[in-house]
């Protein structure tokens, strides 16, 4: 051995241990250690470690012949896979070994090399922490295996009641087990459940299931926990369990949801964080961990726990200094578990939206944050840091004597040992840089959760705003004027049913928050207005206070709230139907900036990314709540005056575009999984998505429904390549049906948007999923000229470029083709007086449609239409572009049109347009008086008249 390297003190303790280890082996054993003790690596390792842990040097003098066996198999000197742990305990389980010595012994043997490796530092943190799991797992499920076996000898076999299967039970690992990050000398918190109620199937006696169970659990813990000559193998703590130490020590599946919903608190759901199945069939533990989730992850942003983690945080401090825990590395200020909080604190209240939150092991967890954006990579960097340098420091405290202990030693020779084994020379330097690590914890645990400036006690009084004290002076006080009808809506909502039956917790949040959003909404232009407008959203989240807590806990959100609904009722509305969509009003600069298309499609992908594939469902409720938020960023973004007519329909359009095309790798996906791929030339999906109308045009309005055509380019011939196949050609029309049922179904956030496919070949009798050629042939010779009309505001929106590449080459083709301008204004004219007659509602006098009115959007649409089919011939740029703005342009440029007529329907077109969208936004009809666009209607019409007016029967219609 190589003393020369240690502090005197520990090599004479080392030179002491070894000896004694010598003494107490057989010749052939000891000959063996000296030689080891001779060979490179080894000679600096072995001092060390005999040195700094009397727990592996005791070891060893017990069982010198055990070292010897784990030096020559060079046990010591390597990483293990994770399936050798429990393969190893099962293999020295077969035959006539005993459970609980092959146990003790099992452990033993891993505990020395687990201390060993960490002590030499040939493993890092995170390997011992997971070996020491992985060492459990295997301990707990050998022990389940035969202690369930030998009970089924005497009872039969537990059988569920309603399933008829055979249970077994399913043993939940919490806390750092559950994480697997346990520590060297740790107990092991456990929850015991099995699947179903039922009896076990014994011939001569039965049990029922939970009795069979029970006996079950006694067993395992007592092979577990009990002491004996050889010591144990890990202490149980069955604590977190329902009820604690008086409740029942085993549940059925059942019975563990029912308690959790009906009386679970916030410190379990704090506890189940963690917890994973470690024992039992897999896809029964699935079902189990899923009925969990729901009571440890609230389904969207939760600020209703934001006041218990203060508790819990409080209690944390008042314990440290009421234990007086100052010298622990877990619980003082600065210690582990202030970093497992800030990491679970966002857990709890993010996990339910952001998926990638609802993993168990803390470091992931917290990169996860920074990629959320709740912590600066910076802050994460340092808790990382602080955290690695905690647990080596707790392992070289527990891994001395094998103690359960994270108290710094008070014994020299241990302090010695310790900062040996952390890298110091010196205690008091560990000490210092112990310090400054428990430093930068506590700075952040203490910043985290802090109550907002915004809610510190405030001096105004709410006297008179709220409940039976409510009255018209304070009301008035405040700026609202129309008294009788705010006090009236004020009271009845006070009385209602929904805030009597409302829960204590819930109507204690009504009550702080009432007089804050009263306050609020008289900071708006109308208070009454704006109050009206949010009372709808606030009946709605009564029982769901959680929201309540939100707007509480960000009263800068509840400012913005109060304002966008003072000036929008479609907003108002959209926040009643979708209360999930206040957590877009904690960001005030996202929340009035809305993304170009590049961002979009970098959110959309990072809000599914961690979404499984196949999960259909989670994808289609994801994509309804980007759908949403982008759709109120960019309603904010064009009521605060950020974002001109063009830029709204662009956003809105890019919104719809980017979910189409994740739509269709989701149906892909789904379909392929089960089919198998058509056989295709190139690596796309052979497959493209047309937009018409608005969504072609780029120019989507807030409610608009997608004119669609689906356009196939791949073998129409032969089948999937997946053992249930199918025809290529069924492949495709269940690809657009499965597109479209994504985007209609209606579910909590409702539907994506309402498609129309009527416009494809042949209507609704057509095929769902033409083939280019059959597109192509179609339009050659079959369309009718409304349906070259509505061509051109065709655009491809989504799916394989090549393949939309022909069709652009068809499209371009059709519009080019040479026509009689008088036949085709005929046409054109017939088709527009039919849609006026058909859809224009009876224009009253002194109103204007804006839409279908004489010298509104259709005609100028329809002009635009007629003039790429007349002149696209000889002027092929004007089959270039699909939205009427840009065509536009270009008749201006090709002299088609005037300069000052194009710049004249340019106008009234985005002026119309824009009037839509805000009427739109004031959820009123788009009608305007005719006096608002009399001059641009006078143009469009003038225009009209010089288009069309010469034309038989086309004159006077515009």
């Amino acid at each position: 051995m190589k003393l020369s390297n240690l502090p005197e003190v520990l090599a004479r303790q080392a030179e002491k241990a070894w000896e004694l280890i010598l003494d107490r082996a057989d010749e052939t054993t000891a000959s063996g250690l000296r030689e080891y003790a001779m060979i490179g690596e080894l000679a600096d390792q072995l001092p060390r470690v005999l040195a700094c842990s009397p727990f592996v040097a005791d070891l060893s003098r017990r069982k010198p012949a055990l070292l010897l066996a784990l030096l020559d198999s060079q046990f010591l000197a390597r990483s293990l896979p994770e399936d050798s742990f429990r393969e190893e305990l099962s293999a020295n389980l077969t035959g006539e070994a005993e459970l609980g010595p092959a146990l003790r012994l099992y452990r033993q043997r891993h505990m020395l090399r687990i201390v060993w490796r960490d002590f030499s530092r040939t493993a890092d943190t995170l390997e011992t922490v997971r070996d020491t799991s992985l060492l459990a797992e295997a301990c707990i499920a050998e022990a389940l295996v035969h202690t369930q076996a030998a009970l089924e000898q005497r009872f039969g076999k537990p059988i569920g009641r309603t399933s008829g299967e055979h249970q077994t039970m399913i043993v939940l690992a919490m806390g750092k087990l559950g994480a697997r990050e346990l520590n060297v000398s740790s107990d092991i918190d456990l929850i015991f459940a099995f699947p179903e109620a039922g009896v076990t199937d014994g011939e001569t006696r039965n049990l029922s299931n939970e009795e069979f169970f029970i006996k079950v659990g006694q067993a395992v813990i007592t092979a577990l926990d009990q002491t004996t000559p050889e010591g144990f193998v890990f202490r149980v703590d069955m604590r977190l369990r329902p009820y604690g130490d008086s409740g029942a020590l085993v549940h059925n599946f059942n019975a563990l949801e029912e308690y959790y919903q009906d009386q679970g608190r916030d410190w379990e759901r704090y506890a189940l964080i963690k917890a994973r199945p470690v024992t039992g069939d897999p896809a029964r533990a699935d079902e189990l961990m899923k009925a969990l989730r729901p009571f440890v992850f609230r389904r969207y942003i939760d600020f209703g726990v934001i006041e218990s983690l203060r508790s819990m945080k409080q209690m944390i401090s008042a314990e440290v200094r009421r234990r007086g825990l100052q010298g622990n590395v877990k619980l003082g200020h600065g210690g582990i578990r202030e970093v497992e909080f800030i990491a679970q604190c966002f857990q709890l209240i993010r996990g339910g939206r952001d998926l990638a939150l609802q993993q168990r092991e803390l470091l992931i967890v917290l990169q996860e944050c920074v990629e959320l954006g709740c912590l600066p990579a910076e802050a994460v960097e340092e808790l990382r840091t602080a955290y690695l340098f905690l647990r080596d420091s707790e392992h070289a405290i527990q891994g001395y004597q094998d103690k359960q202990t994270q108290e710094l030693p008070g014994d020299e020779m241990a302090r010695i040992a310790m900062a040996e084994i952390m890298g110091f020379e010196r205690w008091e330097t560990y000490l210092q840089a112990l310090d400054e690590q428990r430093a930068t914890v506590s700075r952040h645990f203490n910043a985290l959760i802090a109550v907002p400036e915004d809610e510190q006690p405030s001096t105004e009084s709410d006297d008179g705003l709220w409940g039976e004290d409510l009255n018209e002076a304070a009301l008035a006080e405040l700026g609202y004027r129309q008294l009788d009808a705010t006090l009236g809506a004020l009271g009845e909502f006070w009385s209602s049913k929904r805030v009597s039956a409302a829960q204590a917790e819930g109507r204690e949040r009504l009550d702080v928050f009432m007089p804050q959003l009263i306050r609020c909404c008289a900071d708006t232009d109308d208070p009454d207005l704006a109050l009206t407008r949010v009372l709808p959203l606030v009946v709605s989240v009564v029982r769901r206070s959680a929201y309540l807590a939100l707007l509480l806990e960000n009263p800068p959100a509840l400012r913005e709230l109060a304002v966008l609904c003072g000036a929008s009722p479609w907003i108002a509305e959209q926040m009643a139907k979708q209360p999930v969509l206040l957590d877009e009003f904690l960001d005030r600069a996202s929340l009035y900036n809305a993304p170009d298309k590049d961002e979009l499609q970098n959110q959309l992908q990072q809000q599914v990314a961690r979404l499984n594939a196949d999960d259909l469902e989670a994808q289609m409720n994801a994509l309804r709540y980007f759908k949403a938020a982008q759709v109120l960023r960019v309603a904010a973004s064009e009521l605060s005056g950020r974002l001109p007519v063009m830029k709204v329909s662009d956003n809105l359009t890019w919104i719809a575009e980017v979910i189409l095309e994740h739509v269709i790798a989701v149906a892909w996906a789904d379909l392929s999984h089960k089919y198998g791929e058509p056989k295709r030339e190139s690596d796309g999906y052979g497959f493209a998505i047309y937009g018409y109308g608005k969504l072609g045009g780029l120019e989507l309005g807030y409610g608009s429904d997608l004119d669609l055509v689906f356009v196939c380019d791949a073998a129409r011939q032969g089948s999937t390549s997946g053992e249930r196949n199918i025809d290529n050609a069924v492949f495709y029309t269940r690809l657009g049906q499965r597109i479209i049922h994504i985007l209609e179904t209606r579910m909590s956030l409702g539907q994506l948007y309402e498609v129309d496919m009527r416009l494809r070949p042949d209507g609704n009798s057509g095929s769902l999923v033409p083939s280019v050629d059959a597109f192509a042939k179609y339009q050659k010779n079959s369309a009718w000229t409304w349906e070259h009309q509505a061509l051109v505001r065709a655009r491809f929106v989504a799916g394989d470029p090549e393949a939309a590449a022909k069709v652009d080459m068809v499209r371009r083709e059709i519009l080019c083709l040479p026509r009689d301008a008088a036949e085709l204004g005929v046409e054109v004219v017939k088709m527009r007086r039919k849609m006026r007659d058909h859809l224009l509602p009876s224009e009253l006098e002194g109103e204007f449609h804006l839409k279908q009115g004489s010298g509104g959007i259709v005609d100028i649409e329809f002009m635009v239409q007629y003039a790429v089919l007349a002149w696209a011939a000889q002027h092929p740029d004007l089959a270039t572009w699909p939205d009427n703005v840009r065509i536009l342009e270009v008749l201006g440029r090709e002299g088609l049109f005037s300069s000052e007529d194009s710049a004249a329907l340019t106008e009234a077109y985005l002026q119309y347009r824009g009037r839509s969208h805000q009427l739109a936004l004031q959820q009123r009809p788009g009608v305007t008086g005719a006096a608002y666009f009399h001059e641009q209607r006078q143009r469009v019409e003038r225009r009209w008249q010089t288009l069309f007016g010469e034309l038989p029967d086309a004159g006077g219609d515009a």
